[in-house]
């Protein structure tokens, strides 16, 4: 291969092009077609929809601009240090200097979808420039292909740099931080606005935008000739810049040590309890979150984002999450946690070579998860409810709080079990210790699955709790303690059951079933809606539908972001329940067309 690819300075990008594409071609199978599909035509939407505000808005393009931006920064972080198709280990042992290689490997990464969508976005720069004249259409023009080789260079560098410098718990802890903050300042950052609302704000805020990368388009076309063309200078240094950076961390990690995890302090090591059963599975596993470094970053978000949603809305002096903080908490840590085995790689085939030892693996991944995720979880609750002075909120926490653990601990191990996402074992791992190997897009999904399945496990508690507020205490025990062993129960037993068989996943990847129908089979207009139902139904559901209804049940007037509470009293529960009742459609939806496409194609057979 190597003298494929080093004959002359242009052959190294025309070939890692090629692969790039390849690699994208033959994955498009299945649910990873519709899934691209989707992405493709969402992103798209928000690309014209940028396009719209140049036009309409031109006020609010850069904070726009920032947006995406922030898409490059903030995105390869949320799905375990990027997707590197093209990893630089692949290419140490070529004869090429650092610098060609990272040339190649920058080529290759705008051979995909994302950069395209990109793209169509920043074409309204020169919608933009339109305004000042041919002269602002031609700066925007130039601006939009510097902006966008600037936010692909500088996601790039980021993930370099989080490949190379996360190499302790300290370290993995601070990026979960950083991750948890970023969601959360995506999801309720309009809190923080709001609370530094005014004309200096506005000034320091619009000043800022165009200071960020992707405002310097902005900039250049609203100046004069002369500045102009000294911030496209200007951006062409820092790409040059970039470039050079990026080049010496993919120089250092490829000649560094991979490893996904913190190894074990030198000396004596320290023997397992002198026990067995479930308290020394828990004892492993606790030693397994103590040093993977993927685990550590991942409840570090789940726990920053928990503390960090409920701060930003006590800005605008609305205080009615700070209670629930440790229930947040817990339903982030058990997305986080849902891949348990697939995390391991095949380490699995040690508990199925120990006769009887799946009900005590079972258990005691969840005792461990119980003592990593409640203590923290308990105290976040307990001193969110004192600082807030809701006093209304502690039958609410005390009962969904044992509810919501014992779903938790429940619901993961059972979709370890059942909806396992194959991953690279923690021992051989590349050269990014943030990425399990694992299908990222799987592995979302799976998280979003966990984010409804938990809630819904302390349905019956919330219920419960709205008849009668202390009785929900001991409803929301009792239905932890069910959850817990009922679901963990049916884990065990579907281990010792298809134990080979999950073996065979990890260790060979799903295997292809031709004449079993998927997502992938229905026509592409059904394909994006379920895939685009899956995605965004909870948000009319719950957020939009069953938490208004539980706020006007309770007589909470605030109506923070809510639309129902919003709007007059006669039109706010005809709005609940026509969200509720999108919501359930979606899903609906969602169910329904595949189970109709299976039930077409069963009968179709049989004829």
């Amino acid at each position: 291969m190597a003298h494929l690819v080093t004959p002359g300075p242009a052959a190294l990008p025309q070939h890692m092009v090629r692969m790039r594409l390849a690699l994208m071609r033959n994955s498009l199978r299945g649910d990873n077609a519709a899934n691209l599909y989707t992405g493709v035509s969402l992103g798209l939407i928000l690309a014209f929809g940028t396009i719209a505000v140049a036009v309409l808005w031109p006020a609010y393009l850069p904070i726009t601009l920032a947006a995406w931006l922030s898409g490059w920064i903030f995105g390869p972080i949320f799905i375990g240090g990027g997707n590197e198709a093209l990893r630089p280990e692949y290419f140490s042992m070529l004869p090429a200097t650092p610098g060609r290689i990272a040339m190649a490997l920058l080529a290759g990464a705008f051979a995909g979808p994302a950069p395209v969508v990109n793209l169509v976005a920043l074409l309204s720069l020169p919608v933009y420039g339109w305004r000042f004249g041919p002269a602002g259409v031609l700066i925007g023009l130039v601006a939009a292909v510097a902006t966008l080789v600037t936010m692909v260079m500088v996601s790039r560098v980021i993930v370099a740099l989080i490949g190379l410098f996360v190499r302790s718990r300290a370290t993995a802890a601070a990026v979960g931080i950083l991750t948890g903050t970023a969601i959360g300042l995506c999801s309720n950052g309009w809190a923080l606005l709001v609370a530094l609302g005014g004309s200096d704000t506005a000034v320091w805020s619009e000043v800022l935008v165009r200071a960020l990368p992707s405002g310097w388009g902005v900039a250049a076309v609203e100046a004069s000739w002369p500045l102009a063309l000294a911030i496209l200078a200007g951006n062409a240094g820092v790409i040059a810049l970039l470039l050079a950076v990026w080049s010496a961390l993919l120089s250092r990690r490829v000649v560094s040590a991979a490893r996904g995890g913190v190894p074990p302090r030198r000396g004596t090591p320290r023997p397992f309890p002198a026990t067995s059963g479930a308290r020394v599975a828990a004892a492993k596993e606790l030693r397994a979150w103590w040093r993977d470094l993927v685990r550590i970053q991942l409840l570090a978000t789940a726990f920053a984002y928990a503390v960090v949603t409920p701060l930003l809305l006590v800005t605008i002096d609305v205080w009615v999450m700070f209670p629930f903080a440790g229930l947040i908490a817990i339903v982030m840590a058990a997305a986080s946690s849902a891949n348990l085995y697939g995390a391991d790689g095949t380490a699995l085939w040690l508990t199925l070579m120990t006769p009887g030892a799946e009900r005590a693996d079972v258990r005691g991944r969840q005792l461990a998860w119980f003592l990593i995720v409640g203590p923290a979880a308990v105290a976040l609750s307990l001193a969110g409810t004192f600082v807030s002075g809701e006093t209304w909120a502690w039958p609410w926490v005390l009962g969904l709080l044992p509810a919501l653990l014992g779903g938790g601990a429940g619901v993961i191990v059972l979709l370890a079990v059942t909806s396992l996402v194959p991953g690279t074992d923690p021992h051989k791992r590349g050269g990014n210790p943030l990425s399990t190997g694992a299908d990222e897009t799987a592995e979302t999904s799976l998280a979003w699955l966990v984010l409804v399945a938990v809630p819904a496990t302390a349905l019956p508690t919330a219920g419960a709790i709205l008849l009668d507020p202390w009785a929900g205490i001991a409803t929301g025990v009792l239905t932890g303690v069910l959850c817990a062993w009922g679901f963990g129960r049916i884990a065990y037993r579907r281990l010792e059951s298809h134990g080979i068989e999950l073996l065979n996943l990890m260790k060979h990847g799903p295997a292809p079933k031709a004449d079993k129908p998927t997502t992938a089979d229905l026509p592409i207009p059904h394909r994006i809606g379920v895939t685009i139902c899956w995605t965004i139904a909870w948000l009319p559901l719950f957020p939009q539908g069953l938490v208004p209804m539980v706020m006007k049940i309770v007589g909470i007037q605030d109506p923070v972001w809510f639309l129902a509470l919003h709007l007059p009293p006669i039109w706010q529960w005809p709005t609940i329940i026509f969200m509720i009742a999108l919501g359930l459609l979606m899903y609906g939806y969602a169910v329904l067309i595949p189970m109709r496409l299976s039930s077409s194609s069963s009968a179709s057979a049989t004829r």
